[in-house]
C-alpha cells in the first residue's frame, strides 16, 4: 500500500462499475482509460494556459496591454472558483463519463468563440464559458482516476492522469505558441477546438464508466455512521489543509509563470524565435519532475513536497539574480520547471489519500477551487505588480510565497508528530 503523509487519515478503495470479471480476481490496470483521461487533461490545461504563450500577439490584435491578456487567465480561473462546487453539486446525479464528454464539447465551443472574437470583452466572455466547463471537468477528473483503481494504485493512476497536464506544458503550450507566431493566434485556438472534439470521441470510446458517490455538500457527512447522527466526515480537516497549501503555492507560481513570456523576452533578452523551444524545455523538465514523483517521491510525499518547494524557491531566486548571465538564467529556468513539475501530482495524491471514498468527488471540487483560486489570484497579483512596481519584482514575490507554503508543510508535519507522540 502506498504510504501517505502522516497528516492524513487512511481511506478505503473505490469500487469500479461491476464487469463480467469475477470480483475475486483483481482487474488489470486500466491503462487505456487512464491514458484517455490524461489526454483530456492535456487538452484542458493547454486551453487554460495558451494565452500565456501568446501575450504579445493577442495584445497587439485586441489593442490591450499584455497585463490585460494575462488577466484572461484570472477570468478563467476565478470562474472555476465561483462555479466549480455549485456546478458539481448540480450535476452530482449525472454519469461521470458523460459529463467529461459534454465538457470537452463546451471547451471546443469556448475556443472557437475565442478564435473569432472581435474584441477583448468577447474573449473574456468566451474564457468565462471555458472556465465553467473547466471547473466541472476537474471536479470530475480529480477523482476519476481514484474511481478506476484500488487505493494502493492511486498514486500511480494520478501520476498518469496528471502527466497530461505536464505534457500540455511540454507540447501543448509551446506548439500553440509556435503556431500563433507563424500563423496567427486565432488559428491556434481553432486547432485546439478541433482537438477537443477528437478528445470527446476518444473518451466516449476508451474511458470506462465508474460508479459515482455523491458530489453534493451532504457528502461531507460521514455516511458510514447512522443517518440520525449525521456526523461530519473525519477527513475534512486534512482535505481543507491540503487545499490551503495548494492555493498558496499556485498564487506564487502563476504570479510569475503567467507573465513568463515578457520576462524571457524583455527580462532575459531572449530572441522571440527561442521562446517556444524554451517553453518546451521547461515542459520537458516538468515531465522529469513528474517521473521523480512516480519513481522516488510517490511513497514519500512529505519529503517530495519539502524538496520541491525548496528547490523551486532556489531556482527562481537564481533566475531573478542572473538575468544578465543567460546560461545561468536558462539553467535556473529549466531547474524551476523540473522542481515545480513535482508539486501538483504530490498535492493531488495527498488530497485523494486524505479524503474518504464518500467525499472524494466533493473534495476534488474544493481542491479544484483552491488550485484555480491560486491560478487566478496569481495572475492578478502578477498584473498588479507589473503595472505598479515592474516585472523584476514578480519572481521575488514568488519566492516569498513559496517560503510561506514550505513553512506550512513543515509546521503541519511537526504538529502531527507531536499529537501522535
Amino acid at each position: 500500500m502506498t504510504n501517505t503523509a502522516n497528516i492524513f487519515l487512511p481511506t478505503g478503495s473505490i469500487p469500479v462499475v461491476p464487469s463480467a470479471r469475477s470480483r475475486a480476481t483483481e482487474p488489470p490496470f486500466p491503462w487505456a482509460g487512464l491514458i484517455t483521461l490524461s489526454a483530456a487533461v492535456f487538452l484542458s490545461v493547454t486551453s487554460e494556459m495558451l494565452p500565456t504563450g501568446l501575450l504579445p500577439e493577442m495584445s497587439r490584435s485586441l489593442g490591450v496591454a499584455q497585463s490585460q491578456i494575462g488577466l484572461l487567465v484570472s477570468w478563467f480561473a476565478f470562474t472555476v472558483v465561483l462555479t466549480s462546487a455549485p456546478v458539481a453539486i448540480w450535476t452530482r446525479r449525472f454519469p461521470r463519463h458523460g459529463l467529461i464528454i459534454v465538457v470537452l464539447i463546451i471547451f471546443a465551443v469556448s475556443n472557437i468563440l475565442t478564435a473569432i472574437a472581435p474584441t477583448y470583452e468577447f474573449v473574456v466572455a468566451a474564457r468565462v464559458l471555458g472556465g465553467v466547463a473547466h471547473g466541472l471537468f476537474w471536479s470530475v477528473v480529480g477523482a476519476y482516476a481514484a474511481h478506476l483503481v484500488p487505493k494502493a494504485q492511486i498514486g500511480r493512476a494520478v501520476s498518469i492522469t496528471v502527466a497530461g497536464g505536464t505534457l500540455a506544458f511540454v507540447f501543448g503550450v509551446p506548439l500553440g505558441t509556435a503556431g500563433g507566431h507563424l500563423l496567427g493566434w486565432r488559428l491556434s485556438f481553432v486547432v485546439l477546438a478541433a482537438l477537443m472534439l477528437v478528445g470527446a470521441v476518444l473518451v466516449w470510446k476508451f474511458l470506462p464508466p465508474v460508479a459515482r458517490h455523491s458530489t453534493g455538500a451532504s457528502a461531507f457527512a460521514d455516511t458510514t455512521k447512522p443517518a440520525t447522527k449525521n456526523r461530519r466526515d473525519a477527513t475534512v480537516p486534512a482535505v481543507a489543509l491540503i487545499c490551503s497549501i495548494t492555493g498558496i503555492t499556485m498564487i506564487g507560481h502563476y504570479s510569475f509563470y503567467t507573465y513568463i513570456t515578457p520576462f524571457l523576452l524583455d527580462g532575459l533578452g531572449v530572441a522571440p524565435v527561442l521562446l517556444a523551444p524554451l517553453l518546451f524545455a521547461y515542459g520537458v523538465a516538468g515531465a522529469v519532475g513528474l517521473l521523480l514523483v512516480g519513481t522516488v517521491f510517490g511513497p514519500r510525499p512529505s519529503l517530495g513536497l519539502v524538496l520541491g518547494l525548496a528547490a523551486s524557491a532556489v531556482s527562481v531566486s537564481l533566475l531573478a539574480m542572473f538575468t544578465a548571465t543567460l546560461p545561468v538564467a536558462i539553467a535556473a529556468f529549466v531547474l524551476w520547471g523540473m522542481t515545480f513539475g513535482m508539486l501538483p501530482p504530490l498535492l493531488q495524491t495527498r488530497m485523494l489519500h486524505a479524503a474518504s471514498p464518500h467525499i472524494r468527488d466533493t473534495a476534488s471540487a474544493f481542491y479544484t477551487t483552491a488550485f484555480n483560486a491560486g491560478i487566478g489570484g496569481g495572475a492578478l497579483l502578477g498584473a498588479v505588480l507589473i503595472d505598479n512596481v515592474g516585472l523584476d519584482t514578480v519572481p521575488i514575490v514568488y519566492v516569498g510565497v513559496l517560503v510561506v507554503a514550505l513553512l506550512l508543510v513543515i509546521i503541519t508535519d511537526r504538529m502531527t508528530i507531536r499529537r501522535r507522540d
